[in-house]
C-alpha cells in the first residue's frame, strides 16, 4: 500500500495552484469529535484522521503545492488521556516505517518541527535519519510534533543570544524550526474552530486563514479545493495598498 492514498477530489475540474500558493499548513482538529459522534474512543478518531493526513498531503502535490505543514501534535497535547497518547505515536511510529519504506516512490523532503527531546532516543534519531535522507528531494512535508509557536521563537532568540549574531528578522527566521522554508500562504483549520492555537505564530504574520466546520477524518481534497478557490478570490495586500 502507498504512503499517499491515490484519491483525487473527484471534481471534474481539479484547481491547480501556481507560484502564488506554496506553501498551505494545516492544522489537524476533529478527530476526537469524529469518534464521539460515533460513540467510539477518542483514538480512533486519530487513526482515522492519519488517513485523511496521507490522502491529503498527496492531493496537496498532486495539484502543484510544493510545502505542506501540518500541525500534529502540539506541546499542550501532552496533557491529553494517555491511551490517547499512546495511540497517537504509535501512529507516528507506522508513518516513519512507511516513510522510509516508500522514500523513492514518493520523494517527500520530510522536516519534524518541534522538539525531539522529549521522544525516545530510538525514535528522535529516526526523525533526524529521514530528514537526512529525504532532504534532496524539492517537495516538502513539514510534520509539528511536539510543537509549540512561543517556544520556536524563545529557541530561535536563544540560538541568537548564544551565537553573537545580530539579532534580526532575517536572523530570527533562520533560527527558526521552519529555517529555509517560506512562510505559509494559507492555514487551513478543521472542526470550526477560528484561531492558530500556537502554531507558526512567526510565520503567519502575512497568512490568509481558512475555517471549515469540517473534522479532520472527513475531510477531502474537494475541500481542499475549496480553501484553495477562496484563496484566490483574496487580494493579498502585505499591509500595502492596492488599485485605485
Amino acid at each position: 500500500m502507498a504512503l499517499f492514498d491515490k484519491n483525487r477530489s473527484g471534481s471534474s475540474e481539479p484547481v491547480r495552484v501556481d507560484e502564488r500558493l506554496t506553501h498551505i499548513a494545516f492544522i489537524l482538529d476533529g478527530n476526537g469529535r469524529w469518534a464521539k459522534k460515533r460513540g467510539l474512543p477518542r483514538e480512533f478518531g486519530h487513526t482515522e484522521g492519519a488517513k485523511t493526513f496521507k490522502r491529503i498531503v498527496r492531493y496537496c502535490g498532486d495539484i502543484g503545492i510544493k510545502v505542506v505543514t501540518v500541525y500534529a501534535f502540539s506541546t499542550e497535547n501532552w496533557s491529553r488521556p494517555k491511551k490517547e497518547v499512546d495511540r497517537i505515536i504509535s501512529l507516528l511510529d507506522e508513518y516513519i516505517t512507511g516513510a522510509e519504506d516508500e522514500l523513492e516512490e514518493n520523494k517527500i523532503r520530510y522536516t519534524f518541527l518541534g522538539d525531539k527531546s522529549v521522544f525516545s532516543a530510538e525514535m528522535a534519531e529516526r526523525m533526524r535519519r529521514l530528514e537526512d535522507v529525504s532532504s534532496k528531494y524539492e517537495l516538502r512535508l513539514n510534520i509539528a510534533l511536539n510543537y509549540g509557536s512561543r517556544a520556536e521563537i524563545v529557541h530561535a532568540a536563544a540560538e541568537l543570544a548564544s551565537s553573537g549574531e545580530q539579532i534580526t528578522e532575517q536572523s530570527l527566521s533562520e533560527h527558526m524550526y521552519t529555517a529555509g522554508c517560506p512562510d505559509p500562504d494559507l492555514i487551513v483549520r478543521t472542526a470550526n474552530e477560528r484561531r492558530l492555537s500556537n502554531f507558526l505564530l512567526w510565520q503567519a504574520a502575512y497568512s490568509e486563514l481558512y475555517f471549515t466546520p469540517t473534522l479532520w477524518p472527513d475531510m477531502q481534497p474537494a475541500d481542499v479545493d475549496l480553501a484553495v478557490r477562496d484563496f484566490y478570490a483574496r487580494e493579498r495586500r502585505y499591509g500595502g495598498v492596492t488599485g485605485k
